[in-house]
């Protein structure tokens, strides 16, 4: 008689009222994504049907997945593959949050797009934006550290909860020298202030962005004109704080004025600095404790861009651990040698040696 236990677990589970494109992607690629999660068990789809088989725990997680990645397509959610791939994750962690429950939180709908969270980690840093008059999003490239917190600061304005936005960045050369650059000041800072003109152009109807900003409702400017400013009732982005000195960083959030929220954001692993200490690096120590302000760290497994990313972000910190690791023991031994060479150097020689008591010398 065969065992039960050998036998493969089937589950069948009905799609109803949704086309089943926006379940498997375009050429499948959810499917392919859901496929690459449970390697170890078979899907296969028929008609509205998905039939998973396999032993009985991974299906189960399969089924899981499914389901959720069902419930977010009904409530409106347009999934990705690195939707699947963050919904698999969030599912591994035990007592945690559904994946339609961090997923399903839209911040802005613009033009056919809705901007939210897509991990863990980025719904937490969300939350904390909510919460905190100060919020500090360090983490790598490709987390959406600065462009979540654009989103909330767009957001904020349109619910009136604020007056105006102020987006603003340091002006530092990323490891190039660009030399002098022709036209006026603003032509000269463009450079360095593009990417948040990209991002806000993505959020907000192109046409409304440059009358806002000859307003003064919106406000792109370098950390530089910053200095001697209060500001009241505004959501100010510093971006790529990484590259601000201690000195700038104090100035910055002392321009903390009333009704006013600041969200800094940076990646510590990057920093462009000529030379000196990066002030978000040590703020980090110094406001660590204080109410009110909030440290949300991302991590490779936040970043949303391609897979590569998050791969190549992992390998870099690998890199960066082994040289501090090799530096420290370099360091270690030098101490050693230093400390063997200050012993030898008091011990005294045999011509130093003290005649012995009752010998003449």
């Amino acid at each position: 008689m065969p065992d039960p236990d050998s036998a493969p677990t089937v589950e069948q589970i009905y799609v109803d009222g949704i086309a089943m494109v926006r379940v498997l992607g375009p050429q499948d690629r959810l499917l392919k994504m859901l496929e690459r999660q449970h390697p170890d068990v078979q899907v296969l789809v028929r008609g509205n049907e998905i039939t998973l088989t396999g032993d009985r725990e991974p299906v189960a997680a399969a089924k899981n997945l499914v389901e959720e990645l069902l419930t977010m397509t009904r409530d409106g959610y347009d999934l990705a593959p690195s939707d699947v791939e963050s919904s698999a994750r969030m599912l591994r962690q035990e007592g945690g949050p559904r994946p339609s429950e961090v997923l399903g939180e839209a911040i802005l709908s613009t033009r056919g797009r809705v901007i939210r969270p897509k991990t863990l980690g980025q719904k937490e840093y969300v939350d904390a934006i909510e919460e905190n008059t100060i919020v500090f999003g360090i983490g790598p490239a490709g987390t959406g550290k600065t462009y979540l917190a654009m989103a909330k600061a767009v957001q904020a304005l349109q619910r009136k909860e604020v007056t105006r936005i102020i987006l603003t960045r340091p002006a530092v050369e990323a490891g190039e020298r660009l030399g002098f650059l022709p036209g006026t000041l603003n032509d000269k800072i463009d450079p360095y202030l593009r990417p948040l003109y990209d991002a806000l152009n993505e959020m907000m109807d192109p046409d409304v962005v440059p009358r806002l900003m000859a307003t003064g409702t919106i406000e792109v400017a370098p950390l530089a004109y910053m200095r001697g400013r209060t500001l009241n009732d505004s959501f100010v982005v510093l971006d790529e704080a990484q590259n601000t000195t201690p000195e700038q960083m104090k100035m910055f959030l002392t321009r903390l004025g009333f009704g006013t929220k600041m969200v800094v954001t940076g990646d510590i692993t990057q920093v462009d600095l000529p030379q000196g200490a990066s002030g978000l690096r040590l703020v980090t120590r110094v406001l660590d404790d204080i109410e009110d302000i909030h440290f949300s760290r991302l991590t490779s497994a936040d970043v949303v861009r391609h897979s590569l990313v998050g791969r190549i972000v992992d390998a870099y910190s690998e890199y960066d651990e082994q040289r501090t690791a090799q530096r420290a023991e370099r360091e270690k031994a030098h101490e050693f040698a230093n400390r063997a060479e200050r012993r030898a150097g008091q011990r005294p020689g045999p011509k130093d040696r003290s005649p012995k008591r009752g010998h003449s010398s």
